[in-house]
């Protein structure tokens, strides 16, 4: 499974970070520097959000890698987020969503029950870590 996580990375690049902007505009908050996100079409033409996508997906393969201490891994994004950036944490649970319903949609009939449990458990530690900061 986390093989085909990665290998979304090259397909699906941003289009979990476009469903969060799109499905919870209140979190476009803490883009406001990425300039029109006023529709979803200006979303997902801008490629400030693509960028971030990529960001993000490179930090999901950094804990993939790193899944004995991804607590540790995390450290430096969860002060970044926390005190620097003040992203409210239910945000990470919101993206974790749709990155879910993104994963699932693109494994079709290989999103197993065990595949989803697997990956849930996976992202659960995930916000957790990026949470640890806000405590």
């Amino acid at each position: 499974m986390w093989i085909l996580l990665l290998e979304l990375r090259a397909n699906q690049l941003f289009t979990y970070s476009l469903r969060c902007l799109i499905v919870y505009p209140w979190t476009q908050r803490y883009f406001g520097q990425f300039g029109n996100l006023y529709n979803a079409a200006a979303i997902a033409s801008n490629p400030k959000v693509a960028a971030h996508g990529k960001i993000i997906m490179e930090a999901l393969e950094k804990a993939v890698k790193n899944m004995d201490n991804i607590k540790a891994t995390y450290a430096e994004l969860s002060t970044l987020h926390s005190e620097k950036l003040q992203v409210d944490p239910d945000n990470f649970m919101l993206l974790g969503d749709c990155l879910t319903i993104v994963v699932a949609s693109q494994l079709g009939k290989n999103f197993t029950a065990e595949v989803h449990a697997a990956f849930q458990k996976f992202l659960a530690v995930v916000v957790s870590s990026l949470r640890r900061q806000y405590y």
